[in-house]
């Protein structure tokens, strides 16, 4: 079916533009007349040349996602069906691929599925947390509530991922420049130095020499070490893929001295938000922990979760799994057992979150003022070695003239 992009007003004089699959123009003023907007342009939207080659299309974003929560909910609880949000949702939604989507879901809907079995089919766009959060709303009649609850969620999550990415930003950056101003000054500036030395006859400090014959191996094998290193970066992310290596890698990242405890606040505070959302919104809490342990970004986490839903089938409390795994702190495991024996665990748990949010700042902020002296240091004794090696037969030569 055609695509139509109109422009008209309310019956208030307010703009309003969007876009509308039916089968022919008449039909699109049909449509528009029904939402009391009085049409002022009507005309079909021109055929995108790679609409059927997926990996061209915009991707979906998780703040797309975002803002479609909140949008769905504030429409549901003005009293709109279902069916008229996911409507207006698709013809309001800039990127391409997600109004397709949501039209899809509109369409899945009016053939009678659910919204939350709808939603099921986007693993990639709606995870299995939004999709159980919503047939949990769509159950319990509170389909607004959840998604307001969905949606600041998601917001708190993205917030931490942005501070993890933003304290991991600068060392990879430096690092990444340290290692091209080195193959630049091997690649380009040794060679002419090289010349230069070659016309004084006399033999070269060790560290010059040391230099000569890197450049040297680099100029000849150029190709070879950009093939390793691509083949490297291949085969580790190979490697973790595979269950044991996952596991192997992920032990490691968790005991590095700084980065791993920062990881450690961050698992902490994901699960405790993701676990205290499921909770007050209506899912148990063995489905909860299944759903935290996949979503938790790291194979030790996950086992520890999973163990711990596993202890929990058996009659045991929460708190006596999590004790014993060396992630979760002991303030942390009596919080929790607190709210257990309160039966405010998902008030509780909100609390944790809040409070390793904070910490989280906290642990960015300290590693970012540690780690940018050790950078400098770092790029200054690389770059500052290799120009001293260069200019030690020169220093050598005016103490031999002097």
């Amino acid at each position: 079916m055609p695509v139509y992009l109109w422009e008209g007003t309310t019956r208030k004089g307010e703009p309003r533009k969007g876009e509308t699959e039916a089968p022919d123009e008449s039909a699109v003023r049909i449509q528009l007349r029904r939402q009391r907007i009085k049409p002022e342009s009507i005309k079909k939207k021109p055929k995108d040349l790679f609409e059927n080659i997926p990996f061209l299309q915009p991707k979906v974003k998780e703040n797309d996602v975002v803002i479609f929560a909140r949008l769905f909910a504030t429409m549901i609880n003005a009293g709109l069906p279902i069916i008229q949000c996911l409507d207006l949702l698709g013809e309001e939604e800039q990127n391409p691929t997600f109004a397709k989507i949501i039209k899809a879901i509109k369409e899945d809907i009016e053939g009678g599925s659910s919204l939350s079995d709808a939603l099921k089919k986007y693993p990639d766009v709606f995870d299995n947390l939004f999709v159980n959060l919503v047939a949990a709303g769509e159950a319990g009649g509170i389909l607004d509530v959840i998604l307001n609850r969905l949606s600041a969620y998601m917001e708190k999550a993205m917030e931490l991922k942005r501070k993890v990415k933003g304290a991991m930003t600068y060392p990879m950056t430096v690092l990444v420049v340290a290692f091209a101003v080195v193959i630049l000054l091997l690649y380009k500036v040794v060679p002419v130095f090289e010349n230069m030395f070659s016309s004084m006859g006399s033999a070269l400090p060790g560290p010059t020499q040391f230099l000569v014959d890197m450049s040297a191996f680099v100029q000849n094998n150029i190709l070879y070490i950009l093939g390793t290193i691509v083949l490297l970066v291949f085969a580790f992310k190979r490697y973790y893929k595979t269950e044991s290596g996952r596991l192997h890698i992920d032990r490691i990242v968790l005991k590095l001295p700084v980065f791993g405890i920062l990881l450690k606040k961050v698992a902490v505070a994901k699960f405790s938000r993701t676990l205290s959302t499921m909770m007050s919104s209506g899912v148990p809490i063995l489905d909860g922990l299944e759903i935290v342990s996949k979503t938790a970004g790291n194979k030790i986490v996950e086992n520890v979760l999973m163990e711990t839903r596993k202890s929990i089938s058996e009659g045991n409390t929460i708190a006596e799994p999590l004790s014993k795994s060396g992630i979760f702190p002991s303030m942390v495991v009596s919080m929790i057992s607190v709210g257990e024996n309160t039966g405010a665990l998902d008030a509780m748990l909100e609390k944790i979150a809040d409070f390793y949010d904070s910490e989280v700042d906290v642990a960015v902020n300290a590693m970012t003022a540690m780690l940018e002296p050790m950078m400098m240091v770092f790029l200054g004794g690389v770059v500052g070695g290799m120009i001293i090696a260069l200019y030690l037969p020169i220093f050598s030569m005016a103490g031999a003239v002097g």
